[in-house]
């Protein structure tokens, strides 16, 4: 596994600290409204709605702030208009890096993703830069205190995922995306219960830093994801171990 799946892991384990940073709140009504906007607001027909909503009631979200969120983004009241946008830059070393971003003000969120880039060793770069490193999957977390890794395989490949990986704490389920929604039905049919699920986009390759540029690229991602325009960020680096924990990543 990866130095950039650990960092995702121990993201995970440590969410704590998103909710601390006191914008979870504001990325998760985001993101129902955004799926709502897109997709309409029956959580039945429409999967990314279903997991924005699973994802805000596991961090507490208030169901009232839920509700709000999917009649604002069906147009039932009124509220800010948000819009998906995706940005590609270059961390230290190289680092490929996909900032995802929901904003209602492009004229602010620019300027700010390019000097927080500018800041932390690294550069915005053009539309078509990184992207094509990176690839759509579905990924699954699951603790390995959970299941056993033949259980959680055979219930994962038989229902169209790609593949199960581990490491010390978790295990992960990747599919395609349109494979995800079976994939997780049929561990949830299995009783095993999951810790994260969603659609995310997997380096295709890896840039190897160590030292200054590791601890640089660490700043960087943080930066990025505490802004308040911020969805969500993807990076190539593949970071060790050792490193990332030594840094409380």
């Amino acid at each position: 596994m990866s130095g950039h799946s650990k960092w995702h892991n121990i993201r995970l384990r440590k969410g704590a600290q998103d909710a601390k940073r006191g914008n979870l709140f504001t990325k998760l009504a985001k993101e129902i409204i955004m799926a709502a906007k897109a997709g309409g607001g029956n959580p039945d027909s429409n999967l990314r709605l279903r997991l924005a909503i699973q994802k805000a009631r596991e961090n507490s979200m208030p169901a009232d702030n839920i509700k709000r969120s999917i009649q604002r983004g069906t147009g039932e009241i009124e509220g800010v208009t948000y819009e998906d946008v995706t940005y590609e830059g270059y961390g230290p070393g190289g680092v490929a890096v996909l900032v995802e971003c929901a904003t209602d003000n492009r004229n602010r969120t620019v300027p700010n993703i390019r000097s927080i880039f500018s800041k932390h060793g690294g550069r915005l770069g053009e539309s078509g830069s990184v992207s094509y490193r990176f690839r759509p999957i579905g990924l699954i977390t699951i603790a390995r205190s959970a299941t056993d890794e033949e259980t959680l395989f055979n219930a994962a490949i038989e229902a169209g995922a790609d593949d199960v990986r581990s490491d010390e704490e978790t295990y992960s389920v990747i599919t395609q995306p349109e494979d995800f929604a079976a994939v997780r039905q049929a561990i949830e049919a299995a009783n095993i219960p999951i810790l994260n699920a969603e659609y995310t986009m997997e380096p295709t390759d890896t840039v190897a830093l160590d030292g200054k540029e590791a601890a640089q690229m660490l700043r960087l991602m943080d930066a990025l994801e505490a802004d308040d325009d911020v969805q969500s960020v993807h990076a190539n680096f593949d970071i060790p171990d050792e490193v990332l924990e030594a840094a409380g990543h």
